[in-house]
């Protein structure tokens, strides 16, 4: 009755029965009489099964908790999780018997934890914050752990074969990698016959002693082709080993005059084997826009991984693949309706004369192109050149600015990036990305991991001598009564051509004198190159200045440290790396400057015997084997020196390939 609704509910029928029993003695006594006995014997029985029900009631509450306590306590004592309880001062207070076989049953209670076993405190100490269960390495098993440092208690679920499972599967995944020999071909255009077989015979059985070795399925696919698959645990070993292969193989066939370099891709962490052969292409070609002899090991939506490339690239251009891209951009340009040429940022002359050779091959094509220029903060040589653009109607009026390109593109518009394939060094990123299915790049850098979804055409050849030798090539295959070079064009790409070969001492092949030879004869003007390559004193005393600082490593690395609170032109800097390789016994040299006041620049050279792209790669840049650089933000001058002794001295052995 204490029960409000069950009280409430008896009132409402003790008032029916009393009215009902009334009626009953208003029609008849009698009748009222019965209803009246009736009434109270049920009241009587009524009052009887309720209390037997309330009786039941708490019986079975009381067998319910003793049964919920009961098997409380168990759980506790027989559940396969370790539980330890520990007092504020880290004292355990109580511990459960599965716990208890892992401190070989002692008895512990009352010992501080750290006592105990050190091992399992340094874990409560480690994660004594963590809001989620962690996997921890504990008594040579895994467990789940975590720590309540409310209650000051922790849980131990041992998860040890479900960790083995998970790591058999993560081992066993596929990768699936291309091989491709990069200069077989023109290793065996001269050879005989039985040579040739002799060198794809040693070649294979290398790889195949290789592969097996590391539980690897090789598979040849042409004479300069291979497919590999594997699993994930064997593509760690290969990675911890650096892919020596590359090495062997190159060293052993250069003994026979014959060297052979080999480009690999490998693609892994993906279930879909279309999708990881698709990936594993990609990161082949990747290695290929790079130079090739090297290997790049890349997951989806993962940084690429490079192992190799410490060998310059050995030039397989011919005539064929030119006339080839000079065709393909022919059409480019004649099924567009105007041409954007873009070089990278801080232009040089590199840059600015492949663009105005771009824009005189869309010209005899019949075709409008703009030069996407922004003339703020130029280095003196292009501040020079812009002065005698002026003299020239025809280029000056179709120099504009990455404001007015962007107002003038279409969608049927193409642009050309030359000299760089990373967006972020683009001239012009928003004219890209309005463009992007509209673009085309010609470039003799080596392609890194940041490059256009979706180019429409790709020229990049990173043993060339720079972009101004590609483009000058192309000239030959353009309509020949249309107009040619004219000497202001002419004379900027041979100057982009002398300044990236250091007058010709470097990086310069046949094709290199080929090109300077056309441009020659097109009208280059050698009083006018001396003009442009001139620098104005400010420029020549910073230089100076900084090579006044120099140390060195080991006696044969230079390495030059900018003051940290003082700003150096880029070109300054590439300048002092530049001039101090002409130094007796220096294979290398580092010049870390200031750019600005948020990013400091490092700036490598080397003479082909110490790779310097390794180790720019290594803090976050990259570039050639023998011209490399990066840029950091937010750090000191004397950070980044620290940083770059602390690569350079354990990479030498590995950076310097063998003879």
């Amino acid at each position: 009755m204490q029960h409000r609704r069950v009280a409430w509910t008896f009132a409402a029928v003790t008032f029916v029965v009393l009215l009902g029993v009334s009626s009953a003695f208003i029609v008849d006594w009698r009748w009222g009489l019965g209803a009246l006995v009736l009434s109270v014997a049920a009241f009587l029985v009524s009052i009887y099964q309720l209390q037997n029900l309330v009786a039941d009631t708490e019986s079975y509450i009381n067998d319910l908790a003793y049964q919920i306590q009961r098997g409380q306590q168990e759980a506790l004592l027989e559940m396969p999780i370790g539980l330890v309880m520990l007092d504020e001062h880290g004292i355990i207070k109580w511990i459960n018997p599965y716990m208890a076989k892992y401190f070989l049953m002692r008895l512990v209670v009352g010992q501080p934890l750290a006592e105990v076993d050190e091992a399992l405190a340094q874990l409560v100490t480690a994660h004594a914050n963590e809001e989620a269960p962690v996997v921890v390495t504990w008594q040579k098993r895994q467990f789940e752990f975590r720590y309540q440092a409310r209650y000051h208690t922790l849980y131990l679920l041992d998860v040890t074969d479900y960790e083995q499972i998970n790591q058999r599967y993560l081992n066993e995944r596929l990768f699936i990698g291309n091989i491709y020999l990069d200069n077989y071909i023109e290793l065996t255009q001269g050879m005989s016959d039985p040579d040739v077989s002799n060198l794809h015979n040693y070649v294979t059985s290398e790889l195949s002693k290789w592969a097996s070795a590391h539980e690897l399925l090789l598979k040849v696919i042409d004479d300069d082709n291979y497919l590999l698959l594997g699993h994930q645990h064997a593509l760690a070993q290969l990675e911890a080993e650096k892919f020596q292969v590359l090495d062997v193989i190159r060293e052993n066939t250069s003994k026979l005059n014959s060297p052979v370099t080999l480009s690999v891709g490998i693609a892994d962490g993906q279930a879909d084997l279309i999708k990881l052969a698709d990936m594993a292409q990609r990161n082949l070609d990747l290695a290929l826009g790079r130079g090739g002899d090297q290997v790049v090991v890349k997951a989806q939506d993962q940084p690429a991984r490079f192992y190799g490339g410490k060998t310059n690239p050995m030039e397989k251009r011919t005539r064929v693949r030119a006339r080839m891209i000079a065709q393909a951009l022919q059409e480019l340009m004649v099924g567009a309706d105007q041409v954007f040429v873009v070089g990278h940022a801080k232009p040089d002359m590199d840059s600015m004369g492949a663009c105005l050779g771009i824009r005189r091959i869309s010209e005899m094509n019949s075709q409008k192109c703009y030069v996407v220029f922004d003339q703020e903060r130029v280095h003196t040589d292009i501040a020079r050149l812009l002065t005698q653009v002026q003299d020239y109607q025809s280029i000056a009026e179709h120099m504009i600015t990455p404001a007015q390109a962007l107002e003038l593109a279409t969608p049927q518009s193409l642009l050309v990036l030359v000299d760089h394939s990373k967006v972020s060094m683009s001239m012009a990123p928003q004219l890209y990305q309005c463009l992007k299915n509209r673009t085309v790049i010609i470039d003799h850098h080596r392609r890194g991991e940041e490059f256009p979804e979706n180019p429409l055409l790709v020229y990049i050849e990173p043993y060339a001598s720079s972009t101004c030798e590609l483009i000058a090539e192309m000239f030959e295959y353009q309509p020949q009564e249309s107009k040619a070079l004219n000497k202001l064009e002419a004379t900027v790409m041979l100057t982009g051509i002398q300044i990236d070969t250091k007058s010709f001492t470097r990086n310069a092949g046949t094709r290199t004198f080929d090109a300077a030879s056309y441009l020659r004869s097109a009208g280059a003007d050698s009083e006018l190159i001396e003009a442009f390559m001139k620098e104005n004193r400010t420029d020549f005393m910073e230089r100076n200045h900084l090579i006044s600082n120099v140390s060195y490593v080991d006696d044969k690395i230079a390495l030059c440290v900018g003051e940290d609170d003082r700003n150096y032109d880029p070109v300054t800097v590439a300048q002092a790396a530049d001039m101090l390789l002409g130094v007796e016994g220096i294979v290398a040299s580092f010049v870390i400057a200031r750019r600005s006041n948020e990013v400091v620049g490092v700036s490598a050279r080397s003479q082909g015997e110490f790779n310097v792209q390794l180790i720019m790669e290594k803090m976050g840049g990259g570039g050639h084997l023998n011209n490399a650089a990066v840029q950091l933000t937010d750090v000191s001058v004397t950070q980044v020196a620290a940083q770059l002794k602390s690569i350079i001295q354990p990479a030498q052995p590995d950076s310097v390939p063998k003879e």
